[in-house]
């Protein structure tokens, strides 16, 4: 008898006819093993053992259940293995049908996310059984998106509003079944949080993971393929440091630009009516203090030496980009962001109205809790001449 509380319901039954592949997509070899049994042993790495329900095509059920029983057995994991319907939404319905009533908390996850780090799904349930409702993780957009009609730009999207979301995403497991009860079985939902908030299902978002992008095309297979490879030839992304806590301090400094048509952004925030700050990217310099305290912690080298000037793919990018790609440098090099605090120094722009603003965002990106202050110099030095802006970040670090 099962006493887990929290289960993961695997979905695997897709064909994956854009990967190219005679075997349905859960089934492509991929390390060693499969899609589905690289997979599975990232939800088996889960710090709480999971209930674990595998939702396979139906003529694999029985070659999953055999091929995996040993593997869930040895994590003291309880399996079933369940055959899929003929949409996403039938599918996932089966693999709730399954669990026993023991468990309150249920992640549904993509096993065409096979590298999806286990940290990821510990961060979901802890945050679904602290809030009490649904959790999805999911990464900021980066790119300009643009609403086009009829092969016409017509508008820009205000991308600080998108978030590219991700599996497993997490439910109270009575709210799931309800969402699924009331689910309209003719509208094609594209994830679960669309089936729970058509239902009034309040979720949330906590940050994502770069490594959980999903494989549907050849290329995503060979970067799985790459990644795995690295980790098996000694060039992990995440290479082993000793374990213990290591803590950053940067600062930035930038002046008012000369434009006054220049736009200011700061602490991830472009402020309408500012003037901006001059520099290479758009001149953020509380996100460029962040940057060069992580990488101070990291013994990773400072902001100059990673994001040169001369670098063009970096003229006038965002804060988050460099916020964004300091994350991924920093926890490639085997460390984990505690939390990061940034100090902004200046008499412009006014910080507190959007302070917590600023801090869901800039904690978003780094995936931790940041800290946003402000305040002045009482019209000392250049900062108080109200000639430019400076920043002091402090970054704690772990290595597990």
């Amino acid at each position: 008898m099962s006493s887990s509380t929290v289960a993961v319901i695997l979905v695997a039954a897709g064909s994956g006819t854009r990967l190219g592949h005679a075997e349905p997509k859960a089934f492509v070899p991929l390390g060693g093993s499969s899609i589905l049994g690289i997979a599975l042993d990232a939800v088996l790495g889960m710090r709480e053992t999971p209930h674990v329900v595998v939702v396979a095509p139906a003529d694999r059920v029985a070659e999953v259940r055999e091929r995996f029983a040993d593997v869930a057995a040895a994590a003291s994991a309880p399996l079933d293995v369940v055959p899929g319907g003929a949409s996403r939404q039938e599918s996932v319905e089966a693999g709730l049908a399954a669990l026993p009533r023991l468990v309150d908390t249920v992640l549904v996850h993509d096993a065409a996310r096979p590298l999806t780090p286990s940290l990821v799904f510990d961060e979901v349930v802890a945050a679904v059984r602290s809030r009490g409702h649904g959790i999805v993780p999911g990464l900021p957009v980066v790119d300009t998106i643009k609403r086009i009609e009829g092969g016409h730009v017509v508008a820009t999207v205000d991308r600080s509003v998108l978030s590219a979301v991700q599996t497993p995403q997490g439910f109270p497991r009575e709210d799931l079944d309800d969402a699924f009860a009331a689910a309209d079985p003719s509208y094609e939902y594209t994830d679960d949080a669309a089936i729970a908030a058509a239902a009034g299902i309040t979720v949330d978002l906590v940050p994502g993971d770069a490594r959980a992008f999903k494989i549907t095309v050849p290329e995503d297979l060979r970067r799985a393929e790459q990644h795995l490879r690295d980790e098996a030839e000694g060039s992990s992304p995440r290479p082993a440091v000793a374990p213990g806590i290591r803590v950053g301090t940067g600062v930035d400094v930038h002046a008012f630009a000369d434009d006054p048509a220049t736009p200011l952004w700061l602490a991830g925030l472009e402020w309408p009516g500012e003037r901006g700050l001059s520099g290479h990217s758009d001149g953020d310099a509380a996100a460029h203090a962040i940057c060069d305290a992580l990488l101070a912690a990291a013994g990773l080298g400072d902001v100059g030496a990673i994001f040169g000037t001369a670098d063009p793919r970096f003229a006038a990018a965002h804060g988050e980009v460099f916020l964004a790609e300091t994350r991924r440098l920093v926890e490639a090099s085997g460390f984990r962001i505690v939390n990061v605090s940034v100090q902004v120094v200046g008499n412009r722009p006014k910080l507190s109205p959007r302070r917590a603003e600023a801090e869901a965002l800039l904690s978003r990106v780094l995936g931790a809790p940041v800290s946003v202050a402000a305040t002045t110099t009482d019209g000392l030095g250049f900062t108080g001449r109200g000639e430019g802006v400076s920043a002091l970040a402090t970054a704690l670090l772990s290595a597990p």
